[in-house]
């Protein structure tokens, strides 16, 4: 791999106070916010749906710089090691921040040859595709990036859409219907559970990773049956009990799912995920992915039979009724993809960095949860502290984001850790020291007992 070039200096932005760290101590967080959050606002009474507005909105008034604010916050550079962001409560500039909040585990988003791709074809084609795939909006880089995807994972053919979400909306939105089964595990990202809902299925969680309870789902149904898991689960880092879950599937004549998001061109032999992980590519029915992640792009795909992809081409309606994807981005994406199948070096990279960090959070007893993987979760359960923790972690040099309900559930809330290729063993060693640094501080985020960490890859 090339070197990375240094991108240019991010440009100021008037009325920005220039703030390299700051003292926690002095950032005093009201607690009032905290009799309340966004499940208090799902629904009312009233007549007019703009009724929860007001209530919303005087909520948030305060919740919001009580660490509400830490969602969303500007970046003033690539999604690197180290970053620049606006911190939006006093609309501050911090700098040098180590980035364990993006994605792009491979480091391919601002790789050189990437980025002269994604220029070049962008001089070429425009900035946009200006179509739908299945009306002007297919160009030849969408087929080509298609037919790459296919060959990548030894199917017969794969389908493009906006984004992994989409993909998710599509496929199981497209081929289940009122009537139908799908059994998902409990842990299933938003997308997945948006899907089913849309689908109009009847509907099962099993316990995560539980085959026996997938069992007993599936024996209670008769007719069409669909089983969903994900390789890498997001939030906890953990991996998809894949070949036991697989072979009670096939035992009870229901179709595998596997969305790929987090494992894609990172696991298996030749990183084509954890179904090759676990050898069981030829038995899972649908390869679902995304382009966000490993490739550090946007995007998401669907692998598997032609008759499958020639079906989804018609009722997958987030494809069919979105615009397709840029064409800067379909050439990145080429490249990208290219870079990850040739240079095996960046996989074994991000696996060595995986191993350090892991180790040496662990090794401080800080409780990462089952995490086997590059998604390392660092357990709170403190969904009011997280903010505060927060705030002391991004003013003392680490960039990592507070996740709590609705991504997880309530008092399950965490910080979530995504390592990368191009994270030196300097960044991890000193990110992680900060986190164990002001963790202990406060006394949260501790194992009881140190746990032991085996990687799955």
């Amino acid at each position: 791999m090339e070197p990375l070039n240094e991108p240019p200096a991010a440009p100021r932005v008037p009325g920005l106070k220039k703030v390299r760290r700051a003292e926690p101590e002095k950032r005093p967080v009201s607690g009032n916010h905290s009799d309340y959050d966004y499940t208090n606002f799902f629904s009312g009474s009233g007549d007019d749906p703009f009724d929860l507005l007001g209530p919303f909105d005087d909520w948030f008034t305060e919740a919001r710089p009580a660490g509400y604010y830490l969602f969303g916050q500007a970046m003033q550079t690539r999604p690197q090691t180290r970053v620049d962001i606006i911190e939006s409560k006093e609309n501050t500039r911090l700098e040098d921040l180590i980035n364990f909040a993006s994605y792009n585990y491979l480091g391919l988003s601002y790789h050189p040859e990437v980025i002269q791709a994604s220029v070049e074809a962008t001089r070429k084609y425009g900035c946009g595709s200006a179509g739908s795939p299945i009306l002007s909006g297919t160009l030849d880089l969408h087929e080509e990036l298609a037919d790459k995807i296919a060959t990548f994972k030894k199917l017969e053919s794969a389908l493009l859409f906006p984004t992994g979400y989409s993909a998710n909306l599509g496929v199981i939105a497209g081929i289940m219907r009122a009537g139908d089964l799908v059994v998902a595990d409990q842990f299933a990202h938003a997308s997945i559970v948006d899907a089913i809902i849309l689908s109009k299925a009847k509907t099962r969680f099993f316990r995560h990773n539980d085959a026996h309870d997938l069992e007993r789902k599936l024996a209670r149904f008769s007719g069409k049956k669909l089983v969903v898991v994900e390789g890498v689960y997001s939030m906890d880092g953990d991996v998809a009990n894949l070949g036991d879950i697989v072979e009670v599937s096939k035992r009870h004549n229901a179709r595998v799912m596997i969305d790929e998001a987090h494992s894609a061109f990172l696991y298996g032999e030749n990183g084509r995920g954890v179904a090759e992980h676990f050898g069981v590519e030829d038995q899972v029915d649908i390869h679902l992915g995304t382009f966000s992640k490993s490739l550090g792009a946007m995007g998401g795909y669907v692998a598997g039979s032609k008759k499958l992809i020639n079906y989804l081409r018609g009722f997958a309606r987030p494809r069919v009724f979105s615009c397709a994807l840029a064409p800067g981005v379909v050439a990145g994406l080429i490249r990208a993809l290219e870079i990850a199948q040739s240079d095996r070096s960046l996989r074994e990279r991000m696996w060595r960095n995986v191993d350090f960090a892991q180790a040496k959070l662990r090794g401080a007893d800080i409780d990462v949860g089952d995490s086997t993987s590059q998604v390392i979760p660092v357990m709170i359960r403190d969904d009011v502290r997280i903010f505060r923790l927060a705030e002391e972690l991004i003013h003392e040099g680490v960039y990592v984001n507070p996740v709590r309900y609705p991504a997880v559930g309530k008092h399950r809330s965490r910080f979530r850790i995504s390592i990368s290729a191009a994270h030196s063993e300097q960044e991890l060693a000193e990110g992680c020291e900060i986190i164990t640094r002001v963790l202990k501080r406060h006394g949260l985020g501790l194992c009881h007992k140190r746990a032991t960490y085996s990687a799955s890859r």
